[in-house]
Protein backbone atom coordinates (compact mmCIF):
# COMPACT_ATOMS: atom_id res chain seq x y z
CA UNK A 1 0.00 0.00 0.00
CA UNK A 2 1.21 3.78 -0.76
CA UNK A 3 0.82 6.03 2.23
CA UNK A 4 1.61 9.50 2.75
CA UNK A 5 1.62 10.99 6.31
CA UNK A 6 1.39 14.08 7.33
CA UNK A 7 2.69 15.69 10.49
CA UNK A 8 3.93 19.49 11.86
CA UNK A 9 6.98 17.11 13.72
CA UNK A 10 8.62 14.14 13.73
CA UNK A 11 11.53 12.13 15.31
CA UNK A 12 14.20 12.47 15.10
CA UNK A 13 14.32 15.73 13.27
CA UNK A 14 11.84 17.86 14.85
CA UNK A 15 9.94 17.28 18.28
CA UNK A 16 7.94 19.30 21.20
CA UNK A 17 6.08 15.82 22.27
CA UNK A 18 4.90 12.20 22.16
CA UNK A 19 3.51 13.54 18.29
CA UNK A 20 6.97 13.23 16.81
CA UNK A 21 7.59 10.06 18.50
CA UNK A 22 4.36 8.64 17.27
CA UNK A 23 4.49 9.04 13.56
CA UNK A 24 8.00 8.79 13.73
CA UNK A 25 7.61 5.34 14.73
CA UNK A 26 4.54 4.57 12.73
CA UNK A 27 6.47 5.28 9.18
CA UNK A 28 9.01 3.12 10.30
CA UNK A 29 7.47 0.07 10.67
CA UNK A 30 5.17 0.89 8.26
CA UNK A 31 8.05 0.81 5.81
CA UNK A 32 9.48 -2.41 7.70
CA UNK A 33 6.05 -4.58 6.87
CA UNK A 34 6.48 -3.87 3.07
CA UNK A 35 4.54 -0.02 2.19
CA UNK A 36 5.55 2.72 0.45
CA UNK A 37 5.40 5.69 3.07
CA UNK A 38 5.88 9.51 2.60
CA UNK A 39 5.98 11.65 5.61
CA UNK A 40 5.56 15.32 4.81
CA UNK A 41 6.89 17.64 7.68
CA UNK A 42 7.83 21.15 8.14
CA UNK A 43 11.80 22.42 7.17
CA UNK A 44 12.05 23.87 10.71
CA UNK A 45 15.66 26.16 10.82
CA UNK A 46 17.14 23.70 13.01
CA UNK A 47 17.49 21.76 10.22
CA UNK A 48 19.83 23.52 8.31
CA UNK A 49 22.51 22.19 10.42
CA UNK A 50 22.00 19.14 9.64
CA UNK A 51 25.24 17.51 7.70
CA UNK A 52 25.13 16.12 5.16
CA UNK A 53 22.20 18.54 3.79
CA UNK A 54 18.96 17.09 2.71
CA UNK A 55 18.77 17.18 -1.27
CA UNK A 56 16.61 19.25 -3.32
CA UNK A 57 13.50 17.45 -5.54
CA UNK A 58 13.67 19.59 -8.64
CA UNK A 59 10.11 20.40 -7.86
CA UNK A 60 8.71 23.85 -6.83
CA UNK A 61 5.76 24.75 -4.93
CA UNK A 62 3.49 28.31 -5.52
CA UNK A 63 0.72 27.97 -3.09
CA UNK A 64 -2.05 30.70 -2.76
CA UNK A 65 -2.32 31.52 1.18
CA UNK A 66 -5.09 34.40 1.01
CA UNK A 67 -3.72 37.23 -1.29
CA UNK A 68 -0.48 36.02 -1.72
CA UNK A 69 1.47 32.83 -3.48
CA UNK A 70 4.33 31.79 -1.63
CA UNK A 71 6.91 29.20 -3.40
CA UNK A 72 8.24 26.35 -1.62
CA UNK A 73 10.86 23.77 -2.09
CA UNK A 74 10.70 20.30 -1.09
CA UNK A 75 13.96 18.50 0.38
CA UNK A 76 14.10 14.46 0.86
CA UNK A 77 15.68 12.47 2.62
CA UNK A 78 15.33 8.42 2.51
CA UNK A 79 16.41 6.99 6.24
CA UNK A 80 15.57 3.30 5.27
CA UNK A 81 14.20 1.19 2.19
CA UNK A 82 10.57 2.32 1.15
CA UNK A 83 10.66 5.45 3.67
CA UNK A 84 11.01 8.71 2.12
CA UNK A 85 10.62 12.08 4.30
CA UNK A 86 9.67 14.88 2.38
CA UNK A 87 10.51 18.66 4.16
CA UNK A 88 9.09 21.60 2.94
CA UNK A 89 11.37 24.22 2.95
CA UNK A 90 9.35 27.98 2.98
CA UNK A 91 11.76 30.27 4.84
CA UNK A 92 9.26 32.97 5.76
CA UNK A 93 7.14 30.15 7.31
CA UNK A 94 9.43 27.88 9.16
CA UNK A 95 12.57 29.74 8.95
CA UNK A 96 12.23 30.59 13.10
CA UNK A 97 13.11 29.36 16.55
CA UNK A 98 10.34 27.50 17.49
CA UNK A 99 8.00 24.93 16.15
CA UNK A 100 5.18 26.79 17.01
CA UNK A 101 6.18 29.83 18.85
CA UNK A 102 8.74 31.35 21.59
CA UNK A 103 9.16 32.54 24.61
CA UNK A 104 6.24 35.60 23.68
CA UNK A 105 3.74 32.63 23.02
CA UNK A 106 2.33 31.34 19.84
CA UNK A 107 3.64 32.87 16.80
CA UNK A 108 0.59 35.38 15.80
CA UNK A 109 0.58 33.75 11.91
CA UNK A 110 0.29 30.38 12.70
CA UNK A 111 -2.80 29.87 10.88
CA UNK A 112 -1.53 31.02 7.77
CA UNK A 113 1.55 29.11 8.72
CA UNK A 114 -0.24 25.55 8.93
CA UNK A 115 -2.75 26.41 6.36
CA UNK A 116 -0.01 26.85 3.89
CA UNK A 117 1.94 23.13 5.25
CA UNK A 118 -1.62 21.88 4.97
CA UNK A 119 -1.49 22.66 1.23
CA UNK A 120 1.64 21.53 0.47
CA UNK A 121 1.03 18.12 1.76
CA UNK A 122 -2.52 17.85 0.22
CA UNK A 123 -0.03 18.69 -3.31
CA UNK A 124 2.47 16.07 -2.61
CA UNK A 125 -0.65 13.86 -2.37
CA UNK A 126 -2.33 14.80 -5.75
CA UNK A 127 1.35 14.74 -7.68
CA UNK A 128 3.68 12.91 -6.57
CA UNK A 129 4.82 10.22 -9.15
CA UNK A 130 3.74 7.13 -6.51
CA UNK A 131 0.62 8.33 -6.20
CA UNK A 132 -0.66 7.62 -2.55
CA UNK A 133 -3.74 5.76 -1.34
CA UNK A 134 -4.40 7.15 1.52
CA UNK A 135 -3.27 10.66 3.37
CA UNK A 136 -3.03 10.19 7.19
CA UNK A 137 -3.07 13.75 9.14
CA UNK A 138 -2.24 14.30 12.14
CA UNK A 139 -3.84 16.79 15.29
CA UNK A 140 -4.73 20.44 14.32
CA UNK A 141 -1.91 21.77 12.61
CA UNK A 142 -2.49 19.50 9.43
CA UNK A 143 -6.93 19.58 9.80
CA UNK A 144 -7.41 21.41 6.89
CA UNK A 145 -5.72 18.54 4.66
CA UNK A 146 -8.90 16.00 4.69
CA UNK A 147 -11.06 19.42 3.56
CA UNK A 148 -8.48 20.21 1.22
CA UNK A 149 -8.51 17.22 -0.77
CA UNK A 150 -12.41 16.67 -0.12
CA UNK A 151 -12.64 20.19 -2.02
CA UNK A 152 -10.32 19.64 -4.54
CA UNK A 153 -11.85 16.52 -5.47
CA UNK A 154 -15.59 18.20 -5.30
CA UNK A 155 -14.42 21.04 -7.41
CA UNK A 156 -11.13 20.70 -8.83
CA UNK A 157 -10.65 17.60 -11.16
CA UNK A 158 -9.21 15.04 -8.63
CA UNK A 159 -11.01 12.37 -10.06
CA UNK A 160 -9.99 9.65 -7.64
CA UNK A 161 -8.36 11.41 -4.41
CA UNK A 162 -6.52 8.89 -1.91
CA UNK A 163 -8.87 8.54 1.49
CA UNK A 164 -8.11 10.34 4.29
CA UNK A 165 -7.35 9.11 8.18
CA UNK A 166 -7.57 12.14 10.90
CA UNK A 167 -5.62 11.18 14.19
CA UNK A 168 -6.44 12.95 17.59
CA UNK A 169 -3.42 13.13 19.55
CA UNK A 170 -4.40 15.55 21.98
CA UNK A 171 -8.63 17.42 21.45
CA UNK A 172 -7.31 19.90 23.66
CA UNK A 173 -5.50 21.47 20.97
CA UNK A 174 -7.94 22.61 18.37
CA UNK A 175 -6.44 25.52 15.96
CA UNK A 176 -8.76 27.92 16.88
CA UNK A 177 -7.97 31.13 14.83
CA UNK A 178 -10.82 34.20 14.13
CA UNK A 179 -12.99 33.98 11.33
CA UNK A 180 -10.88 36.18 9.06
CA UNK A 181 -8.58 33.84 8.98
CA UNK A 182 -10.72 31.89 6.62
CA UNK A 183 -8.46 33.52 3.97
CA UNK A 184 -5.57 32.34 4.40
CA UNK A 185 -7.42 28.72 3.62
CA UNK A 186 -8.26 30.74 0.38
CA UNK A 187 -11.54 28.07 0.50
CA UNK A 188 -15.47 29.58 0.22
CA UNK A 189 -17.23 30.61 2.80
CA UNK A 190 -19.64 27.25 2.43
CA UNK A 191 -17.52 25.47 4.61
CA UNK A 192 -17.72 28.67 7.45
CA UNK A 193 -20.83 26.70 9.41
CA UNK A 194 -21.67 25.14 12.23
CA UNK A 195 -21.57 21.66 10.12
CA UNK A 196 -18.29 23.05 8.42
CA UNK A 197 -15.41 24.38 10.20
CA UNK A 198 -17.38 27.31 12.05
CA UNK A 199 -16.71 26.82 15.70
CA UNK A 200 -18.42 29.23 18.28
CA UNK A 201 -18.05 32.03 15.33
CA UNK A 202 -13.98 31.19 14.72
CA UNK A 203 -12.21 28.86 12.52
CA UNK A 204 -10.89 25.57 13.68
CA UNK A 205 -8.56 23.63 12.14
CA UNK A 206 -9.04 20.79 13.92
CA UNK A 207 -12.44 20.63 13.08
CA UNK A 208 -11.77 20.54 9.68
CA UNK A 209 -10.39 17.11 10.31
CA UNK A 210 -13.06 15.86 12.09
CA UNK A 211 -15.51 16.66 9.59
CA UNK A 212 -14.21 15.81 6.60
CA UNK A 213 -11.62 12.96 7.17
CA UNK A 214 -13.26 9.52 5.84
CA UNK A 215 -12.06 7.87 9.01
CA UNK A 216 -10.45 9.00 12.87
CA UNK A 217 -8.46 7.66 15.19
CA UNK A 218 -7.18 8.90 18.14
CA UNK A 219 -4.40 7.28 20.66
CA UNK A 220 -5.86 5.17 22.58
CA UNK A 221 -9.03 2.97 23.14
CA UNK A 222 -10.18 4.04 26.86
CA UNK A 223 -9.61 7.84 25.31
CA UNK A 224 -11.97 7.74 22.27
CA UNK A 225 -14.79 6.48 24.46
CA UNK A 226 -13.65 9.71 26.74
CA UNK A 227 -13.91 12.33 24.18
CA UNK A 228 -17.46 11.55 23.22
CA UNK A 229 -18.63 12.93 26.78
CA UNK A 230 -18.74 16.86 27.58
CA UNK A 231 -16.34 16.25 30.38
CA UNK A 232 -12.89 15.18 28.13
CA UNK A 233 -14.78 16.36 24.20
CA UNK A 234 -13.28 20.21 24.79
CA UNK A 235 -16.76 21.27 22.97
CA UNK A 236 -16.79 18.40 19.71
CA UNK A 237 -18.51 15.62 22.04
CA UNK A 238 -21.62 15.94 20.41
CA UNK A 239 -20.13 15.75 16.53
CA UNK A 240 -17.38 12.83 17.61
CA UNK A 241 -20.88 10.96 18.71
CA UNK A 242 -22.43 11.60 14.68
CA UNK A 243 -18.99 10.00 13.87
CA UNK A 244 -18.33 7.56 16.15
CA UNK A 245 -19.55 4.94 13.55
CA UNK A 246 -15.81 6.30 12.26
CA UNK A 247 -14.06 6.72 15.35
CA UNK A 248 -11.33 4.21 16.53
CA UNK A 249 -8.88 4.05 19.41
CA UNK A 250 -5.54 2.98 18.33
CA UNK A 251 -2.95 3.02 22.06
CA UNK A 252 0.67 4.00 20.87
CA UNK A 253 3.63 2.02 20.42
CA UNK A 254 6.63 2.01 21.96
CA UNK A 255 10.02 1.99 19.90
CA UNK A 256 11.46 -0.78 21.70
CA UNK A 257 15.06 0.01 19.37
CA UNK A 258 15.35 3.11 21.16
CA UNK A 259 13.69 2.70 24.47
CA UNK A 260 16.03 -0.32 25.36
CA UNK A 261 17.49 -1.55 28.99
CA UNK A 262 20.20 -3.24 27.24
CA UNK A 263 23.31 -1.87 25.08
CA UNK A 264 21.54 1.62 25.94
CA UNK A 265 24.61 4.01 26.04
CA UNK A 266 22.38 6.53 27.85
CA UNK A 267 22.79 4.13 30.99
CA UNK A 268 25.53 3.01 33.26
CA UNK A 269 24.75 -0.74 33.49
CA UNK A 270 22.46 -2.87 31.00
CA UNK A 271 19.80 -5.29 32.83
CA UNK A 272 16.32 -6.98 31.45
CA UNK A 273 13.68 -8.72 33.04
CA UNK A 274 15.82 -11.55 34.72
CA UNK A 275 18.69 -9.80 35.35
CA UNK A 276 17.71 -7.12 37.49
CA UNK A 277 20.71 -6.58 39.60
CA UNK A 278 21.66 -3.34 36.48
CA UNK A 279 18.49 -1.75 37.32
CA UNK A 280 19.99 -0.94 41.45
CA UNK A 281 23.52 0.28 39.14
CA UNK A 282 21.61 3.05 37.55
CA UNK A 283 19.58 4.03 40.48
CA UNK A 284 22.78 4.58 42.58
CA UNK A 285 24.16 6.73 39.07
CA UNK A 286 21.05 9.08 39.07
CA UNK A 287 20.85 9.90 42.92
CA UNK A 288 24.61 11.24 42.51
CA UNK A 289 23.93 12.72 39.31
CA UNK A 290 20.60 14.98 40.58
CA UNK A 291 22.73 15.46 44.04
CA UNK A 292 20.64 12.86 45.78
CA UNK A 293 22.25 10.71 48.72
CA UNK A 294 23.04 7.28 47.24
CA UNK A 295 20.78 4.77 48.90
CA UNK A 296 19.82 1.54 46.83
CA UNK A 297 17.35 1.13 49.82
CA UNK A 298 15.48 4.06 49.66
CA UNK A 299 12.39 4.15 47.40
CA UNK A 300 13.20 7.17 44.43
CA UNK A 301 10.04 7.93 42.49
CA UNK A 302 10.46 9.85 39.28
CA UNK A 303 8.28 11.83 36.35
CA UNK A 304 9.33 13.38 33.51
CA UNK A 305 6.65 15.56 31.95
CA UNK A 306 5.60 18.75 30.28
CA UNK A 307 4.78 21.21 33.13
CA UNK A 308 0.87 21.77 32.62
CA UNK A 309 -2.48 21.71 34.27
CA UNK A 310 -3.31 18.31 31.93
CA UNK A 311 -0.17 16.21 33.10
CA UNK A 312 -1.66 16.70 37.07
CA UNK A 313 1.26 19.22 38.43
CA UNK A 314 -2.08 20.95 40.55
CA UNK A 315 -2.78 17.81 43.00
CA UNK A 316 1.12 16.28 42.38
CA UNK A 317 2.72 19.38 44.03
CA UNK A 318 0.73 19.51 47.37
CA UNK A 319 1.21 16.05 47.94
CA UNK A 320 5.17 15.92 47.57
CA UNK A 321 5.96 17.15 50.99
CA UNK A 322 4.07 14.89 52.16
CA UNK A 323 5.43 11.98 50.15
CA UNK A 324 8.76 13.02 51.15
CA UNK A 325 7.92 12.98 54.75
CA UNK A 326 8.30 9.19 54.15
CA UNK A 327 11.78 7.77 53.28
CA UNK A 328 11.43 8.25 49.38
CA UNK A 329 13.37 10.27 47.44
CA UNK A 330 11.63 12.27 43.61
CA UNK A 331 13.24 13.39 40.66
CA UNK A 332 11.69 15.70 38.12
CA UNK A 333 12.39 16.45 34.74
CA UNK A 334 10.35 18.98 32.61
CA UNK A 335 9.69 22.74 31.64
CA UNK A 336 6.53 24.56 30.81
CA UNK A 337 3.91 26.33 33.08
CA UNK A 338 6.33 28.43 35.27
CA UNK A 339 4.01 28.32 38.11
CA UNK A 340 4.75 24.69 38.74
CA UNK A 341 8.65 25.58 37.41
CA UNK A 342 8.61 27.50 40.43
CA UNK A 343 7.04 25.44 42.63
CA UNK A 344 9.15 22.38 41.97
CA UNK A 345 11.99 24.26 42.05
CA UNK A 346 10.82 25.59 45.48
CA UNK A 347 10.82 22.01 46.55
CA UNK A 348 14.00 20.91 45.52
CA UNK A 349 15.18 24.14 47.58
CA UNK A 350 13.63 23.14 50.89
CA UNK A 351 14.29 19.43 50.34
CA UNK A 352 17.85 18.99 48.83
CA UNK A 353 18.06 15.31 50.14
CA UNK A 354 14.82 13.88 49.16
CA UNK A 355 13.54 16.33 46.05
CA UNK A 356 15.62 16.52 42.91
CA UNK A 357 14.67 18.92 39.49
CA UNK A 358 16.21 19.86 36.32
CA UNK A 359 13.87 22.24 34.18
CA UNK A 360 14.15 21.16 30.48
CA UNK A 361 14.59 18.49 27.99
CA UNK A 362 17.24 16.05 27.84
CA UNK A 363 16.68 12.72 26.12
CA UNK A 364 19.86 11.09 28.08
CA UNK A 365 18.36 12.25 31.36
CA UNK A 366 15.11 10.75 30.06
CA UNK A 367 16.36 7.41 29.76
CA UNK A 368 18.34 7.56 33.14
CA UNK A 369 15.44 8.21 35.18
CA UNK A 370 13.39 5.80 33.69
CA UNK A 371 16.04 2.99 34.62
CA UNK A 372 16.87 4.59 38.17
CA UNK A 373 13.16 5.20 39.75
CA UNK A 374 11.47 2.73 41.30
CA UNK A 375 8.28 4.00 40.25
CA UNK A 376 7.19 6.62 37.83
CA UNK A 377 4.68 9.17 38.67
CA UNK A 378 1.65 10.19 35.99
CA UNK A 379 -1.15 12.09 38.07
CA UNK A 380 -2.62 13.52 34.75
CA UNK A 381 -5.73 15.17 34.40
CA UNK A 382 -6.25 12.89 31.12
CA UNK A 383 -3.82 11.55 28.73
CA UNK A 384 -4.74 10.74 25.19
CA UNK A 385 -2.36 7.73 25.27
CA UNK A 386 0.72 8.48 27.13
CA UNK A 387 4.62 7.18 26.32
CA UNK A 388 6.08 7.23 29.85
CA UNK A 389 4.10 5.35 31.86
CA UNK A 390 4.63 2.92 28.62
CA UNK A 391 8.64 3.17 28.59
CA UNK A 392 8.50 2.71 32.52
CA UNK A 393 6.71 -0.50 32.10
CA UNK A 394 9.82 -1.82 30.09
CA UNK A 395 12.79 0.37 32.15
CA UNK A 396 10.98 -1.31 35.53
CA UNK A 397 9.63 1.85 36.99
CA UNK A 398 6.50 0.78 38.09
CA UNK A 399 3.78 3.56 37.06
CA UNK A 400 1.48 5.27 39.72
CA UNK A 401 -0.87 6.74 37.14
CA UNK A 402 -4.56 8.02 37.35
CA UNK A 403 -6.89 5.99 35.76
CA UNK A 404 -7.87 8.03 32.70
CA UNK A 405 -7.09 7.73 28.31
CA UNK A 406 -3.85 5.51 27.62
CA UNK A 407 -2.54 5.04 31.39
CA UNK A 408 -5.93 3.23 32.02
CA UNK A 409 -5.31 0.73 28.82
CA UNK A 410 -1.67 0.29 29.71
CA UNK A 411 -1.24 0.07 33.21
CA UNK A 412 -3.00 -3.08 35.57
CA UNK A 413 -3.61 -2.67 39.03
CA UNK A 414 -3.71 -5.47 41.50
CA UNK A 415 -7.54 -5.05 41.66
CA UNK A 416 -8.43 -5.94 38.23
CA UNK A 417 -5.73 -8.77 37.63
CA UNK A 418 -3.26 -10.63 39.83
CA UNK A 419 -1.39 -12.51 37.35
CA UNK A 420 -1.19 -9.08 35.18
CA UNK A 421 -0.74 -6.41 37.55
CA UNK A 422 2.42 -3.64 36.90
CA UNK A 423 1.33 -0.63 38.38
CA UNK A 424 -0.57 1.25 40.91
CA UNK A 425 -3.91 3.12 39.58
CA UNK A 426 -6.32 5.76 41.14
CA UNK A 427 -9.44 7.08 39.93
CA UNK A 428 -10.16 10.54 41.82
CA UNK A 429 -8.54 13.59 40.72
CA UNK A 430 -6.83 14.89 43.66
CA UNK A 431 -3.94 14.74 45.90
CA UNK A 432 -5.48 12.87 49.14
CA UNK A 433 -6.35 10.55 46.38
CA UNK A 434 -2.69 10.89 45.11
CA UNK A 435 -1.03 10.55 47.66
CA UNK A 436 -2.94 7.09 48.67
CA UNK A 437 -1.55 5.52 45.94
CA UNK A 438 1.93 6.84 46.70
CA UNK A 439 1.76 5.32 50.16
CA UNK A 440 0.78 2.15 48.20
CA UNK A 441 4.12 2.24 46.02
CA UNK A 442 5.59 2.48 49.74
CA UNK A 443 4.24 -0.17 51.25
CA UNK A 444 5.05 -2.58 48.04
CA UNK A 445 8.44 -1.59 47.88
CA UNK A 446 9.82 -3.43 51.30
CA UNK A 447 8.59 -6.43 49.71
CA UNK A 448 10.79 -7.42 47.18
CA UNK A 449 9.64 -10.81 45.77
CA UNK A 450 5.58 -8.66 44.78
CA UNK A 451 8.05 -5.88 43.63
CA UNK A 452 10.12 -7.78 41.35
CA UNK A 453 6.64 -9.78 39.92
CA UNK A 454 5.28 -5.99 39.85
CA UNK A 455 8.32 -5.19 37.52
CA UNK A 456 8.82 -8.04 35.78
CA UNK A 457 4.86 -8.21 34.22
CA UNK A 458 5.64 -4.70 33.10
CA UNK A 459 9.07 -5.35 31.70
CA UNK A 460 8.02 -8.35 29.80
CA UNK A 461 4.59 -6.64 28.30
CA UNK A 462 4.59 -6.21 24.61
CA UNK A 463 3.82 -2.83 23.32
CA UNK A 464 5.91 -2.51 20.18
CA UNK A 465 5.03 -0.87 17.48
CA UNK A 466 4.67 -4.02 15.11
CA UNK A 467 1.33 -5.01 16.61
CA UNK A 468 0.54 -0.34 16.87
CA UNK A 469 1.33 -0.48 12.89
CA UNK A 470 -0.58 -3.32 11.95
CA UNK A 471 -3.99 -1.49 13.66
CA UNK A 472 -3.46 1.06 11.52
CA UNK A 473 -3.12 -0.77 8.79
CA UNK A 474 -6.14 -2.34 9.14
CA UNK A 475 -7.67 0.84 9.06
CA UNK A 476 -5.98 1.76 5.46
CA UNK A 477 -6.41 -1.34 4.10
CA UNK A 478 -10.97 -1.03 4.77
CA UNK A 479 -10.55 3.09 3.43
CA UNK A 480 -8.66 1.68 0.17
CA UNK A 481 -11.56 -0.92 -0.32
CA UNK A 482 -14.27 1.86 0.33
CA UNK A 483 -12.22 4.07 -1.94
CA UNK A 484 -11.89 1.12 -4.45
CA UNK A 485 -15.72 0.11 -4.40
Amino acid sequence: MRILIASSELHPYSKTGGLADMVGALGKYLARAGHRVGIVTPYYRHLRSHSPPFPILKWAMDLPVGSRVLSARVRYHRPAPRLTIYFIEQPFQFDRDGLYGDEAGNYPDNAERFAFFSKAAVHLGRYLPWQPEIVHAHDWQTGLVPLLIHHQHRTDGWIRPPATLFTIHNLAYQGIFPASQLACTNLPGDYFHPGGIEFYGQVSFLKAGLVYADYLSTVSPRYAREILEPEFGCGFDGLLRQRQNALVGILNGVDYSEWKTRRNPHLDASYDARHLRGKTINKTALQKEMGLPPDPDIPLFGNISRLADQKGFDILIPALPHLVSEPAQFVALGSGDPRFESALLDLARRHPDRIAVRIGFDTRLSHRIEAGADFFVMPSRFEPSGLNQLYSLRYGAIPVVRATGGLDDSVVDITEDLDRVNGIKFHDYSAPALLKALHKALALHPKPRLLEFYRVNGMEADFSWRKTAADYQQIYDRLAGQKRA
